[in-house]
């Protein structure tokens, strides 16, 4: 208790000190004030010289004060500028895409890009047009490619069946009278036909790398991720979708999450995989998803086989005009 006195004191004292400093302007002023009207009370000769340089200097130190407090504002001004920058700056991280617009921003991500990252439900776009234009664009170029797919597992019945549901509520009735329903089965098919298109088109470009990751959750976003931006879509094409570039915080955290994903998603080794013909017979395809340790179901018949083939390799595009 006896300390706490005289520490209290001295913060005091140095906040009083740090004040004057501060205002050293206003202090020069009152004093000079201060000094010749207790002279002019006690009535004081004061030399009329004197008395007009005590005026001139009070005003010097207003004048002084004035400018001082411009300059603050001045900077204060600056500074709430600044962060209004950054707050903008970090809105216009995102940009909104609707219509043909997500399409062209897909066709400007798919140019020179040397990886791309996908995490969606059964990745039937990225079957459809990214895995083949970026093959082919690869092939052109005469450089390597790195692709990770992060898709539903076929073999979880449960999260088939949930991601059916959820199509099939919030989905876009684009797709009524060119494809079927969402189903359980069609799901099934979906993620299966993505995995044989993968093992296709590695075997066909030995500068591809290619990961597939079966996950357990139904995602509702999509997310495309190239060396130029990140775009995240949903099924409905109506819905505005979003854009980040590379050079945005929230690029690199996306990095990260979809990184995050994989890792606890289950992986497959392509590596493994067995040589498939131009054209996969029913029975290639069956050795290829036993050999991944991700066998067809039982009861798939020959005639589903060849949907899963068709599907893979053959996929229209869901959001054409």
């Amino acid at each position: 208790m006896t300390r706490s006195a005289p520490q209290s004191s001295g913060r005091r004292l140095e906040d009083r000190i740090a004040w004057a400093v501060r205002n050293v302007d206003g202090v020069v002023a009152i004093g000079v004030a201060l000094v010749i009207g207790l002279l002019e009370v006690l009535g004081s000769k004061i030399d009329p010289n004197i008395a007009s340089g005590a005026i001139l200097l009070v005003l010097a130190a207003l004048v002084y004060g004035s400018l001082t407090e411009r300059r603050r504002r001045v900077a204060d001004i600056r500074t709430a500028t600044e962060g209004t920058s950054r707050a903008i700056e970090d809105l216009a991280m995102v940009r909104t895409l609707s219509g043909a617009e997500v399409g062209l921003a897909h066709e400007r991500a798919r140019r020179n890009t040397a990886r791309w990252v996908f995490k969606g439900g059964t990745g039937t776009y990225l079957r459809a047009v990214t895995l083949p234009q970026c093959v082919e664009e690869a092939k052109r170029q005469r450089r390597s490619l790195s692709m990770k797919i992060d898709i539903l597992n076929p073999a979880d019945d449960r999260v088939c069946t949930a991601y059916a549901r959820f199509r099939r509520t919030f989905g876009h009735r684009h797709e009524v009278g060119a494809f079927p329903e969402w189903t359980t089965e069609r799901t099934r098919k979906e993620s299966y036909a993505t995995v044989l298109a993968a093992a296709w088109h590695r075997q066909r470009l030995d500068t591809l790398e290619i990961d597939v990751h079966l996950s357990s959750v139904a995602p509702t976003l999509r997310f495309d991720l190239s060396d130029s931006c990140l775009i995240i879509t949903q099924d409905d094409p109506r819905r505005v979708s979003l854009c980040v570039e590379r050079d945005r915080p929230l690029y690199d955290y996306y990095v990260t999450e979809l990184h995050q994903s994989r890792e606890q998603a289950v992986k497959l080794d392509l590596r493994e995989a067995t040589p498939l013909s131009e054209e996969p017979t029913v029975d290639e395809v069956r050795r290829l998803f036993d050999r991944l340790d991700l066998p067809l179901p039982a009861s798939f018949t020959d005639p589903d086989v060849g949907d899963i083939i068709d599907r893979a390799l053959h996929a229209e595009n869901p959001y054409r005009g």
